[in-house]
């Protein structure tokens, strides 16, 4: 089939319920899978030996040498293998069948190509660029990355709003915008509405349509409504009056961060609702110091904990006698302000004075700072150096491993 190149027929395959067919076990197959299996495929592996990439994908595998028998009942047939012969005798058996095949060495010899394909949303881009796959895959690129930014912005592409009333709770990291999640920046640039906190990054917010309605959580009035209660009906009417709304949150929407009562909310509403998880701050802020929450032969645990309620209130739900015996590593959230009750409970119950311990203020921007001393001079280190909220406390032997990490670390 060599010679002029042929443009080929894009279409969509459904490959959901129908047997496909994989001959070779290597990384070839391996990258091409995950597709083959998002799409709903049946797929059989052949080949005498796969990788364990391949094997923790749950398709069935027959370990052994491909027969000429193997292509009956495909639908489509993947020759992968590192033997020319053996994907030459594959392209060979679906031909006789007709039976549309992909050769992963000599594209130009199968009776179908893989295009480079990239996702965004529920748009799918499939490019072809003759027997040229770098320049393929770098258009895929370029094209998806438009869409996931919003510069590719024809009505065409993506229409003002969803046209889909609803809500989605997005967590939008701890700080850095860059840090949200490509799916948290594909809702927000398909928004009729935003509902912001405080802590999530406002820098994202420039990126908005100019008709988006921006609603800062912190400047609902409250009215008969104490905050909740009038932050989830904002959301809530706004969704019932046929907008998309998101829920801008900092960090993850389901740590301390009330995502539940939001949900709780639209439910009894009726109005739909998703979740888009955020990288959180307990996790990333020490991150971004070169603290790392678990380290091999240190730290075999973490535990993230609220401290907006001193240990000696009765509204206190911490069991902190259990936590002075822990070996491993503590993250507390909004602790600043009652962090000298809170270390002398830790100590009171058990935890060494001497325990390393850090305070990141504004994690992962590049107003970050990092105070460090022990559990027993942290208060007094946090408060020497004029440390404000927001900002993650860590305690635990893993702050003494960021001396090491921090001069290879960028941040």
């Amino acid at each position: 089939m060599g010679g002029k190149i042929v443009a080929p027929y894009l279409l969509g395959l459904r490959f959901a319920g129908r047997r496909v067919l994989v001959v070779g076990g290597g990384t070839v197959a391996q990258r091409r899978l995950p597709a083959l299996l998002d799409a709903g495929a049946e797929v059989t592996v052949v080949a005498p030996a796969v990788t364990a990439g391949i094997e923790s994908l749950g398709v069935r595998i027959e370990l052994r040498p491909y027969v000429s028998s193997d292509v009956d009942g495909a639908w489509f047939v993947l020759a992968a293998t590192d033997d020319p012969a053996v994907n030459a005798l594959v392209a060979v058996d679906a031909e006789a069948q007709r039976i549309f095949c992909v050769r992963a060495d000599e594209a130009s010899d199968g009776s179908a190509w893989t295009p480079a394909v990239g996702r965004h949303d529920n748009v799918t881009v499939a490019v072809h660029a003759g027997r040229d796959p770098v320049r393929a895959a770098a258009i895929r690129s370029a094209i998806v990355e438009r869409l996931a930014d919003g510069s590719l912005d024809a009505p065409a592409v993506r229409p003002s709003g969803t046209g889909i009333p609803g809500v989605a709770l997005v967590g939008a990291g701890p700080g850095d915008p860059e840090l949200i999640t490509v799916r948290g920046r594909r809702l927000l640039a398909r928004a009729d509405v935003v509902v912001v906190d405080r802590l999530a990054p406002h820098l994202l917010l420039d990126e908005l349509r100019g008709d988006v309605e921006v609603i800062d959580a912190a400047k609902i009035p409250y009215g008969r409504y104490v905050a909740q209660e009038a932050i989830n009906e904002a959301l809530v009417s706004r969704a019932l009056a046929g907008k998309f709304v998101v829920r801008l949150k900092g960090g993850d929407p389901f740590v301390f961060g009330r995502g539940g009562e939001e949900i709780e909310a639209c439910v009894a509403a009726g109005v739909p609702v998703q979740i888009v998880p955020g990288v959180t701050s307990p996790i990333a802020a020490p991150g971004a110091a070169g603290i790392p929450v678990t380290h091999r032969g240190i730290a075999h645990e973490f535990t993230v904990l609220s401290g907006h309620v001193a240990p000696d209130d009765p509204r206190s739900l911490v069991d902190w006698a259990a936590l002075g015996r822990l070996r491993g590593t503590l993250v507390l959230m909004m602790a600043i302000e009652r962090l000298p009750a809170i270390a002398a409970a830790l100590i009171d119950n058990g935890r060494a004075p001497a325990t390393p311990a850090a305070a990141v203020q504004e994690g992962t921007l590049g107003s970050q700072l990092v105070v460090k001393g022990t559990l027993e001079t942290i208060a007094d280190d946090v408060s020497a150096a004029g440390l404000k909220p927001p900002a993650v406390v860590v305690i635990g032997d893993v702050v003494a491993v960021a001396d090491r990490l921090l001069p290879a670390l960028r941040i």
